[in-house]
């Protein structure tokens, strides 16, 4: 089977969309919401000026991109971790890991949280923000079905890791998992 040349510039565009997406991320981290533009993302991704502009038509297109783009694969990575958690105490480190390890740069986790407010004023940008949600659960569901620990659960995580970046020593994989512990067990 032969690959024909438009294959090759889709592939093209849809790197450069990524890159385009990536980008966002990063502007977003280092200004926050407000320094992103169509110029300012494709100075980013090195990409040319006009890049950004014909990729995404609005800001508001590059921003739900962007948080589309992290909600999805931070709920993925919860839905796989959900999947080897088997309700037991030991499963709780790996999770506590793999928040301490996000808190260890906490760049990409800013700009997600900048997004992830950002849906608190517009509503069409809670369908992603709810995946999120949704895998959280998910995982608390490996450890209890009482919905209410459930909603605890989904809280303490979104409420350990935005506290986390607001202090200069973010917390240890061992103080996630100790408040883990004590939500879940």
């Amino acid at each position: 089977m032969t690959t024909s040349p438009t294959d090759g510039r889709l592939l093209k565009g849809e790197l450069r969309r990524q890159e385009l997406i990536e980008a966002t991320l990063q502007v977003v981290a280092r200004e926050g919401v407000a320094g992103v533009s169509h110029r300012a993302v494709a100075r980013e991704a090195n990409q040319p000026a006009t890049a950004a502009a014909y990729y995404f038509k609005s800001i508001d297109d590059l921003l739900t991109a962007a948080l589309t783009v992290c909600m999805d694969q931070d709920a993925e990575r919860m839905r796989r971790l959900a999947e080897s958690a088997d309700g037991s105490p030991e499963s709780l480190t790996a999770f506590a890991e793999l928040l301490a390890n996000v808190m260890g740069g906490p760049g990409r986790l800013l700009a997600e949280y900048e997004l992830y407010l950002l849906a608190a004023r517009r509503p069409e940008l809670r369908t992603s923000t709810g995946r999120w949600l949704e895998a959280l659960a998910g995982y608390a569901l490996r450890y209890t079905d009482d919905p209410v620990r459930v909603q605890t659960f989904t809280s303490v995580v979104d409420g350990l890791l935005l506290q986390g970046l607001l202090t200069d020593t973010p917390p240890t994989a061992a103080e996630f998992e100790a408040v883990l512990r004590h939500v879940l067990l």
